[in-house]
């Protein structure tokens, strides 16, 4: 059996081979990351490396289907782990992982500017789709900080082109 998942790239018309574990992996490393991160190195506790590794595997799939199942599993997992309801995050990772896949359809995104442009909307998309369901379905008193969200976009943009380029070295080009 066949241990790798085929990724197409829109650029040069190629397959890329990634290993099995590589998902699972990279997701397992980013739910670490989120919880122990931050306890042990606050400055670092604005960086969302789930949502990251949801958008990286959603655009490289390429499947609305494949990117919506991906970010409600990550969004489900990351919901057990955190001290709000069970379903925002993966309400919110479900549509970042359905329209980074669809965006991924009609554009080439191997290219490091439109990597860092859709990691920094795709924050923006998710923080306000955070917290339109706390306020509007469950009460909750929080108010959404624009300046703060464009501000950690900008920071979460930078790293989330960093951990593609590192995630794009595990792929195999065929």
């Amino acid at each position: 059996m066949d241990e790798r998942i085929l990724i197409s790239s829109a650029r040069e018309g190629r397959m890329a081979r990634m290993r099995r574990w590589v998902l699972p992996a990279a997701i397992l490393l980013a739910m670490l990351f989120q919880v122990y991160v931050p306890r042990f190195f606050q400055p670092l506790a604005y960086l969302e490396v789930p949502l990251m590794v949801t958008l990286y595997f959603a655009l490289l799939r390429r499947s609305p289907i494949r990117g919506a199942l991906l970010g409600a599993a990550v969004g489900l997992a990351q919901d057990s782990l955190s001290h709000q309801p069970l379903g925002v995050y993966g309400i919110v990772k479900t549509l970042v992982g359905y329209f980074a896949a669809s965006i991924s359809l009609r554009f080439d995104v191997d290219h490091t500017l439109m990597r860092w442009l859709l990691a920094y909307f795709f924050f923006c998309f998710h923080q306000f789709f955070y917290w339109l369901p706390l306020r509007a379905l469950l009460a909750q008193p929080v108010t959404f900080e624009l300046r703060e969200t464009l501000l950690f976009g900008l920071a979460n943009a930078l790293a989330a082109v960093g951990l593609f380029h590192l995630l794009d070295r595990l792929r195999e080009r065929t």
